[in-house]
């Protein structure tokens, strides 16, 4: 994205990654779920969210629904406002990141494109999860009745019926949540966490 702000510095924190991660125990980084729509995103995120959080983890959710409710609230869902309400969830993962958290993104992410910038804002910290799950699967389950909408031409621009997704070339984890249960899938989740992210004991 082109800059538009001019005479800006980068300026370095005081306290280093390292350091962070020291005081919580474990490193930092994002955990990017991407899926079509009603292969378990959000199911997933929240649970990993609350069990992360009880293992000690500084862990925090976020979340495609409640963004559009504010920070991407002007955003709708053409190809154009779907890369802009990524690029700023990744912007906004990185952060969190940064801080020393694992942040846990729960978004269909359809494009390839807008993941790999989102993979290139973390600065190595980034766990592309893809809930693998096909579109019957997803379709059957429908949670919130949009596939229906969309089937019945109510909702344009819909991932898997009129608008494309791009599945990922190289996830970091690969999970069949259509062949697996919700726990099964968290007990991947969680191990992937623990090697990736807890740090050795000193």
């Amino acid at each position: 994205m082109a800059h538009k702000s001019t005479n800006i510095t980068p300026v370095a924190h005081g306290v280093s990654d390292q350091e962070r991660w020291r005081r919580h125990g474990h490193r930092g980084g994002v955990l990017w779920l991407t899926g079509l729509p009603g292969s378990g995103k959000s199911t997933l995120a929240f649970e990993l969210e609350r069990r992360l959080f009880a293992a000690g983890y500084r862990a925090y959710v976020l979340d495609g629904d409640n963004l559009r409710h504010g920070l991407n609230a002007d955003l709708g869902f053409s190809p154009a406002d779907r890369t802009e309400n990524i690029r700023r969830v990744g912007e906004v993962a990185a952060l969190f990141a940064g801080a020393g958290m694992v942040v846990i993104t729960a978004f269909i992410s359809p494009y390839r494109s807008d993941r790999t910038a989102a993979r290139k804002a973390a600065k190595g910290n980034f766990h592309e999860i893809f809930l693998s799950a096909g579109l019957a699967v997803c379709e059957k389950r429908d949670p919130k009745g949009l596939y229906k909408k969309a089937r019945r031409g109510e909702i344009s621009e819909f991932t898997g019926v009129t608008a494309p997704y791009e599945a990922p070339e190289s996830p970091e984890l690969t999970i069949d949540t259509g062949a697996i249960t919700v726990e099964q899938s968290l007990r991947l989740l969680i191990d992937h966490v623990d090697r990736n992210f807890k740090l050795p004991a000193e």
